[in-house]
């Protein structure tokens, strides 16, 4: 609790007088006792500061901290005469090293809000594309000024008005016309994350995701990331529009770029996710449209574009965990079809690569990489076992053993057991073990 101010002065004496000034009493917040950056006043006529007594209503208290009389609105009406003593105390004391407190920002209430949307709606349907740009700037602007306003806009329905307005231009986009409102639209729409499902439909559209794709492979930095995070949004919403999102001609190139070419962490995490989605086994669920045979052509597709040396090269020998995590799942995903898997046994880095990332980056990297070692391993078809004598090579044997030591989940253990069993039968091929690497390891029975 910050009461007092001292001025410091080197080399001279002065009186404890001289040295402070004392905050006013009517200045401080009842609740923090603190100075009031922006005080506001409630229906029972005491002022707090507008963050504390936020956090107290937010709390569920509808009562006055200092009379416990019941509120009659929770409306907080800004104090403009106490703020500005209040700045003027500042200034007048500034020798003390007091600053003056700015003129705090009027936070948007919910009918600003709801006023804003439907203006923009009513812009949208006469296709006045100025003007929904500079409304939901505008909408973007006071989002973006605190964490308070932001949670507000998107409780009263931004989420879904934005991507119905993205949508309406994206029907009428022709000749890249309304390119420009787009892309402000989408970048507007990432600060109301997560959507729900009315706004994942509207995002989820042809025309939507087309346009999407379009930013990736033709907008600027800013755009193409917004671009794939809003992809990653929608499908993580519904597997149904990985089947959209597959027929959009140039879509899984562009996703590709942004790992070859990165524009930044943020961007590189959300296109290998919308990858792991339309690669994922999960979108083969009876509720979703694409079959196994279409999300394997996608697999075989992306395996085609050279995804697989991708992933052990460029992200898989040297990354940090959350990207490691996600380049692992989609390298498994991937490794459900046949030519990916063929990719990954012709590479020379996959499984040294693999096996190293087991027990070494994070519980879910682990799981990922026995998976993916599980699926090389047993649809292995070359006589001479070539993966398998490779695997025991780098170390996978004592790998899989410590891990079943130390404990794993169940599928990953049954996993790594069948590896374990197929990697025993070639043991002879190679000297994989060394007495020393397992001597503390103790026997579960």
């Amino acid at each position: 609790m910050i009461s007092t101010w001292r001025r410091r002065k080197a080399g001279k004496n002065h009186r404890p007088s001289d040295l402070e000034v004392t905050i006013p009493t009517h200045f401080r917040c009842p609740i923090s006792l603190d100075l009031m950056k922006d005080p506001v006043t409630l229906s029972t006529g005491i002022t707090y500061d507008r963050e504390n007594i936020e956090a107290w209503i937010d709390a569920g208290n509808y009562t006055c901290p200092v009379t416990s009389q019941a509120l009659r609105s929770v409306e907080l009406i800004p104090n403009h005469a106490i703020r500005k003593m209040i700045q003027d105390w500042c200034v007048e004391n500034r020798s003390y090293g007091i600053e003056r407190i700015p003129t705090p920002r009027v936070p948007v209430t919910a009918i600003e809000v709801m006023e804003i949307l439907s203006d923009i709606m009513d812009a949208t349907r006469r296709e006045d594309e100025s003007k929904c740009k500079d409304l939901v700037m505008n909408l973007q602007v006071k989002g973006k000024e605190s964490e308070r306003n932001k949670n507000c806009i998107r409780a009263n329905g931004a989420g879904g008005t934005l991507a119905a307005v993205f949508n309406a231009f994206a029907v009428a986009v022709s000749s890249e016309k309304h390119m420009g409102v787009l892309e402000v639209i989408l970048s507007a729409l990432t600060l109301m994350f997560p959507l729900d499902a009315e706004a994942g439909s509207s995002l989820g559209s042809p025309d939507s995701l087309r346009c999407m794709v379009w930013f990736l492979k033709s907008g600027d930095l800013s755009a193409r990331r917004n671009a794939v995070l809003a992809m990653k949004e929608i499908l993580s919403l519904d597997n149904e529009y990985v089947c959209v999102l597959e027929r959009i001609e140039g879509g899984k190139e562009a996703l590709l770029k942004l790992i070859k070419v990165p524009i930044c962490p943020t961007s590189t995490n959300a296109s290998l996710m919308v990858i792991y989605y339309m690669v994922s086994s999960s979108s083969s669920s009876s509720s979703s449209s694409l079959t196994l045979t279409g999300i394997d052509k996608i697999r075989s597709e992306f395996a085609d574009m050279g995804l697989v040396s991708l992933l052990v090269e460029e992200i898989l020998v040297d990354s940090e965990k959350s990207l490691c995590e996600k380049a692992l799942g989609v390298l498994d995903g991937i490794c459900n079809s046949e030519e990916a898997r063929q990719k990954a046994y012709n590479h020379a880095l996959t499984i040294p690569v693999i096996v190293k990332k087991i027990l070494r980056v994070s519980d879910m990297a682990t799981e990922f990489s026995v998976s993916i070692i599980w699926k090389l391993c047993k649809n292995e078809k070359r006589d001479d076992g070539g993966v398998l004598v490779e695997a025991l090579q780098v170390g996978a044997f004592q790998k899989l053993l410590l891990l079943l030591q130390v404990g794993c989940g169940e599928k990953t253990k049954e996993k790594a057991s069948e590896v374990l069993k197929l990697l025993n039968l070639n043991r002879d091929k190679c000297e994989c073990i060394d007495s020393m690497d397992l001597k503390e390891i103790k026997r579960p029975f």
